[in-house]
C-alpha cells in the first residue's frame, strides 16, 4: 500500500501515534486519501465530532463547517482550518478530547505538525 507513487495511484495511507501531553495520552489517527485527509483525536474510542475545511480560490482562509456533533464547540473546525491551509487538502478532523483549552490544543496541534514534518508521506 505504500511507495513512492501511493498518493497518486489513489491508495489509502493510515497512520497511527501518540503522545502523552500534560498527563494525558492522546492518540492520532491518520487516513490519507488522494486529495484528503482525515484526522482523528482523541483518548477513548469515540467519534463524538467531525468537522472539515477546504482551500478555495475565493479566500485565504479556508472554508470550514461542522458535520457532527457540538456547533459550538469550534475546536475541530479551527483545527481543520489551519491543517487545510497547511496541507492544501480538503481535511477532516475530529477532535475527541474533554480539554479544549487553548494551550492544549495548540500543543496538540503541534504534536501534529512534528509527525507532519517527521513522515511527510503520510499526510
Amino acid at each position: 500500500m505504500e511507495g513512492p507513487g501511493a498518493a497518486a495511484r489513489g491508495d489509502v495511507s493510515l497512520h497511527n501515534f501518540s503522545a502523552r501531553l500534560w498527563e494525558q495520552l492522546v492518540h492520532f489517527h491518520v487516513m490519507r486519501l488522494t486529495d484528503s485527509l482525515f484526522l482523528w483525536v482523541g483518548a477513548t474510542p469515540h467519534l463524538r465530532n467531525l468537522s472539515v475545511a477546504m482551500c478555495t480560490r475565493y479566500d485565504p482562509i479556508p472554508v470550514s463547517t461542522a458535520l457532527l456533533g457540538d456547533m459550538s464547540d469550534t475546536t475541530s473546525t479551527g483545527l481543520a482550518q489551519r491543517l487545510a491551509r497547511k496541507t492544501s487538502k480538503q481535511v477532516f478532523v475530529s477532535y475527541n478530547l474533554p480539554n479544549t483549552d487553548s494551550s492544549f490544543t495548540l500543543l496538540v496541534e503541534n504534536r501534529i505538525k512534528e509527525e507532519m514534518e517527521a513522515f511527510p508521506e503520510k499526510f
